[in-house]
């Protein structure tokens, strides 16, 4: 199984923390439009696009329907970006779609061509924030969230 590491790019400062059972992680703004301050990016990926489970930098996997039932919740529960976990109020959810292989296939979309992942995009409410997010001081999205730890059994040790 190939790490998530090996699929993404790392920049400075790019990193995962486990705190308390909170998990962060950061993934690259792959689009923005600077007039409108918006950005977009996925916010996390959980399959490549030949199918295989992605393990994230502290060796966690995010099954798909699991990284859906938590996407649905930050949308229903939350929609609010921050910034750098520190403070609240920095950006407002726009765009949210979990890219599902069911969902792609449904939209004409064909197999191979995206990941399995949440696909998020913000407009960034705070101009310190956007200014950083212009300059490549924030070049990815940071996730956070709780979750339980269950051990998988790797199909190779059997």
């Amino acid at each position: 199984m190939k790490k998530f590491s090996d699929y993404i790019e790392k920049s400075a400062g790019t990193h995962l923390e486990d705190t308390e059972g909170v998990l962060k992680g950061r993934f690259k703004v792959m689009k923005s439009d600077d007039e409108k301050m918006l950005a977009f990016g996925w916010a996390s990926v959980s399959m490549r696009i030949d199918g295989e489970l992605i393990e994230d930098w502290q060796g966690d996997i995010i099954e798909p329907q699991e990284l859906e039932r938590a996407a649905y919740e930050y949308v229903m529960l939350y929609r609010e970006g921050g910034e750098m976990h520190e403070r609240g109020g920095a950006a407002v959810l726009v765009e949210s779609v979990v890219f599902t292989e069911e969902k792609m296939k449904a939209m004409g979309i064909p197999a191979g061509t995206l990941p399995v992942g949440w696909w998020i995009g913000f407009k960034v409410t705070d101009k310190g924030v956007w200014e950083k997010v212009k300059d490549g001081t924030y070049q990815m999205f940071s996730i956070e969230g709780e979750a339980e730890r269950v051990t998988v059994e790797d199909e190779n040790s059997l």
